[in-house]
This record gives structure tokens, sequence and C-alpha cells, in this order.
């Protein structure tokens, strides 16, 4: 959790450090388009990929081997008056959608590391169910322009936080 107007930026990379365990690695997220702060988290000097999400007073942190691909996190709140009184619908394409709905949408994004340049409403989420299939993942992502469908889970967050996380392996163009 970060602190009372806690720099959620600081503490979230802080994390990440410590996941790592590696000193002199180097952090950033610059936009691959307009070059601000908002990008996709990038590590330097390790052989991982990361990635970061917050949702109120959390800061939630997902780290994964490069070989296995890149990792995407999500995080929302339960209940957000704001976001609850305009809804979902529409967002994710024709019809209603649940904030789960979106986490599992968005951690697939960030792991395609083109996050919302990709229209959400494209993505389609299949296996949700809860059951894994024969990857382990909870639910799988098509993301336009992507071979390779995204494996996803969801995770226990903190209370009143959902989490989701994804893994897109390496595509064929990429190794």
């Amino acid at each position: 959790m970060v602190p009372d107007r806690g720099p959620r930026r600081e503490v979230a990379w802080q994390l990440v450090r410590e996941l790592i365990g590696q000193p002199g690695i180097r952090i950033s997220n610059r936009c691959p388009r307009c070059g601000a702060d908002h990008g996709p988290l990038e590590v330097e000097g390790a052989a991982v990929t990361a990635s970061v999400s917050y949702a109120a007073e959390w800061a939630v942190v997902a780290v994964a081997p490069a070989a296995a691909g890149t990792v995407g996190v999500d995080a929302e709140p339960e209940v957000d008056p704001r976001r609850d009184r305009t809804g979902l619908t529409g967002v994710l394409g024709a019809g209603p959608a649940t904030t789960r709905d979106w986490v599992r949408v968005e951690a697939a994004l960030k792991a395609d590391r083109r996050g919302l340049r990709v229209e959400p409403g494209l993505v389609r989420v299949t296996g949700t169910d809860g059951t894994d299939d024969e990857t382990g993942a909870s639910w799988r992502a098509r993301v336009p322009g992507r071979a390779n469908a995204i494996d996803g889970w969801d995770l226990d967050g903190p209370p009143g936080i959902l989490v989701s996380t994804a893994l897109a392996s390496l595509e064929p163009a990429d190794r």
C-alpha cells in the first residue's frame, strides 16, 4: 500500500527493484508514441519484463523472466463511484462489461506492449469460467495484430481490488 499521498510510482518501482533483487538496474516508462512517462515499463540491466498498475492507494507490480515473453498487470477498485456512475457499457465492444472484464483486457494490452493504442473493444477474452486450459491460464486474450493468444490469470488482490495479469509469449518474428 502506498502511504497517504505518497509517490505511487516511486513505491511501485521500488517493489520492482526488490522483486528483481539485482543491483544496477534502470527502470523507465517512456511512451513510444509521445515520449512522456506513461508507457510500458522497461527494465535495463536484468533479463526480466515488468508491469505496474495503480488502484486506489495500491501499487501492483508483476515481474517475469524476459525469456517467457512480456508481462502485463492491471488492477482496479471493485467499486468506483465515478466509473460505476457512467458504467462500462460499450467500452469493450457492444453491450455491458464488468470491471473484471476490463482488468483482463488491460492486462493483455499491457502484455502486448501496445497498450491503449489497440482498441480495447477489439480484444476477445475467452475461458473466463475460472478453469485452466492446457497452458495453465485461466483465460486467453486475442489481440488484433498478434499471431499468438495472450495467457492470463485472475489474482487475489488487496481487499476491494480486482487484479489480473497476462503473459504474451514472444511472437515468432520477435525471437
